[in-house]
Formats: C-alpha cells, sequence, structure tokens
C-alpha cells in the first residue's frame, strides 16, 4: 500500500490537485483511498459528483459506538473510497485533534485491512504544520509527501514551513519530501520564482500544473477532468504526476 500525503495552504489548490490524482489513479486500476484532513470537509466532494460526504466526527458524534464503516467510507467516481475527517463545532475544540481521532478510528475499524487500497492519498491542509495537521507525517500514516504551491509568497511560506516540519521528523525515520507541485496562477516568472525556493527548501517541482479553464468548469459540475472532459489536456500533467507517485 502506498501512502501518499498532499500538503499545501487553503485555497492552493491541493484538494483539486489530489481528487485529480485518485482519479487518474483509479483510471490506471489502482484502488485508492482518499482522506480529507480539512475542517472544510470539501477534498473528495469532486469525486462524489459535487456531493459532501458525512465526516468521520460528524458520524462518531451522530452513531456512537454504533458507527460503521460504511458510514464514513463512501465509493465515488471510478470507486475512489472517499473519507473526511471533519473538525469541530465552530469555536469549540481543536480541527487538528479532530484529524487524529478520525485517524483512529479509521483504525479501529480497520479501515485499510477490509477495503485493501493500493493508493492512499492524504489531503491535508498545511497552513499550520502542527497537532493533528502534522499526523500524515509524524504518525506513519504517510510515506511521501508532496507540496502544492504556487509562485505567491504566502504560499510559498506555507510551504517552507510543510518542509521544515518534514525534515524535523524525517530524522526519525517519518515520511520523506518527494517534491512541490506547481499549480501555476500565471505569474510572472512564476517557475523561476518556485525553482529558486525550492532550492532553499532542498526539494524540486516534480511537475507544473497550468492555469486551465477546464479545471473550472468541471469543479462548477462537481467533477474531476477525468470525468467532465473526456479530451481535456489537463488529463495529461494530472496522469503523469500519478504515475510519478505510485513509481517512484
Amino acid at each position: 500500500m502506498r501512502k501518499i500525503a498532499i500538503y499545501g495552504k487553503g485555497g492552493i489548490g491541493k484538494s483539486t490537485t489530489t481528487s485529480n490524482v485518485s482519479a487518474a489513479l483509479a483510471q490506471m486500476g489502482y484502488k485508492v483511498m482518499q482522506i480529507g484532513c480539512d475542517p472544510k470537509a470539501d477534498s473528495t466532494k469532486n469525486l462524489m459528483g459535487g456531493r459532501r460526504v458525512p465526516t468521520v466526527l460528524d458520524q462518531i458524534r451522530a452513531r456512537g459506538d454504533e458507527l460503521k464503516l460504511e458510514d464514513i467510507v463512501f465509493e465515488g467516481y471510478h470507486g475512489v473510497l472517499c473519507v473526511e475527517s471533519g473538525g469541530p463545532t465552530p469555536g469549540v475544540g481543536c480541527a487538528g485533534r479532530g484529524i487524529i481521532t478520525a485517524f483512529e478510528k479509521l483504525e479501529e475499524l480497520r479501515a485499510f485491512e477490509i477495503y485493501r487500497p493500493d493508493v492512499v492519498l492524504y489531503d491535508v491542509l498545511g497552513d499550520v504544520v502542527c497537532g493533528g495537521f502534522a499526523m500524515p507525517i509524524r504518525g506513519g500514516y504517510a510515506e511521501d509527501v508532496y507540496i502544492v504551491s504556487s509562485g505567491e509568497m504566502m504560499s510559498l511560506y506555507a510551504a517552507n514551513n510543510i518542509a521544515s516540519a518534514i525534515r524535523n521528523f524525517g530524522a526519525r525515520g517519518y515520511a520523506k519530501l518527494k517534491g512541490l507541485i506547481l499549480n501555476s496562477k500565471n505569474l510572472e516568472n512564476e517557475a523561476e520564482i518556485v525553482e529558486k525556493a525550492c532550492a532553499e527548501i532542498g526539494t524540486g517541482i516534480v511537475e507544473i500544473i497550468p492555469r486551465c479553464a477546464d479545471i473550472q468548469f468541471a469543479e462548477n459540475k462537481g467533477c474531476t477532468v477525468f470525468e467532465a472532459l473526456e479530451a481535456s489536456e489537463m488529463k495529461a500533467p494530472y496522469s503523469r504526476l500519478a504515475a510519478m507517485m505510485v513509481e517512484s
């Protein structure tokens, strides 16, 4: 089982990237599970026809000890298994702690042993890499980490923080940073700016995702580009990225 975490600041396109990679892997014949680790709980909606699935935390609150796997794992596009960790009631509790609780429940219910996915993708909010948000890299859940960024300052600032956290945990034999995914915003000299930042972080750009109207069109339909647009040129970079993730 390949275990991959995709980090990035909120709004950078990490969920779009993760969902399209999941779709690409599923089309390649892999059994994929995508776990959203963001309180917004919208990581998997483009694999579910635009529908938000009940979160693990919501189902724990609603069902308690009667909770079953089918209450928190949902089959989406091309058989991708979709899970959303969820978050606490606004103003109460810690969102990071919610991720820890969700992971513990998945283990308790033996989700990975029962579904036996080939690839697990963790879609993780990377604005603050502490507590539960660091679980994929410090809890042994993820082996490889990719960071989604653009050339914008705050996006690169978050990427640097994520890379620092990975280095801190990497010394203990945890997850490794495999590279940065440039989600292009069409900024002037964007690739050069990101390449310079990568050199400072100690990594490289593994794929450039062009800015394209096809992505917004697909998301407006509640889909990935693989489902919404058969002939989309955007399938190529996501497919390359997916293949690289499982083969590297």
